[in-house]
Formats: structure tokens, C-alpha cells, sequence
């Protein structure tokens, strides 16, 4: 069994709002969640309306399905179109 996890920066050009941000945040969080079925939460910035910083955790049986799931989801956020992302960092254990 391994932990796997992924924290992404990411930046919100067209954001004007912190509202506006929490709206982008809360669907991405909740498409990742039910597509994944991860554990997902705003880690950092959540005061700053074009910064955010989102950690995703999960538990796999493998390294390398942990890796092609984390990889996966870097591919989804990047997709997600709102977002840029900044920086990745992943770990798995």
C-alpha cells in the first residue's frame, strides 16, 4: 500500500473576485473528488482572489497506479481551462 499526493499552485488570471475563485475551486475540487476519488482541499492562498493552492491525497496498492493516477489528474487540472497551473509538486510513499 502507498500514499500518494499532489499539491499544485495554481493562478487565476480572469478572477476578479474571491467568489469567483471559490466557485472555480469548489466544482474542480468536486469533479476531481468523483473522478478520482481522492481527497482534495485548498491548501494555501485562500485570501488571494488570483492565487490558489489545491493538495489532493490518496491511498493506491501500487507506486506506479499511484503515479498514472497522479498523472492523470495532472492532465484533468490542466484541462480544467480556468486555471493555470504554476507548480506541481507530487510524492508518493
Amino acid at each position: 500500500m502507498v500514499i500518494a499526493s499532489a499539491t499544485w499552485e495554481l493562478n487565476f488570471p480572469e478572477c476578479s473576485s474571491l467568489k469567483e475563485k471559490r466557485s472555480i475551486l469548489r466544482s474542480l475540487k468536486d469533479r476531481l473528488r468523483n473522478k478520482f476519488n481522492v481527497s482534495v482541499a485548498e491548501t494555501a492562498f485562500q485570501d488571494v482572489h488570483k492565487r490558489a493552492q489545491l493538495t489532493i491525497a490518496l491511498v493506491a496498492s501500487n507506486g506506479r497506479y499511484a503515479e498514472s493516477v497522479l498523472d492523470k489528474m495532472d492532465s484533468f487540472v490542466e484541462r480544467n481551462g480556468k486555471a493555470l497551473i504554476v507548480s506541481v509538486q507530487k510524492r508518493v510513499h
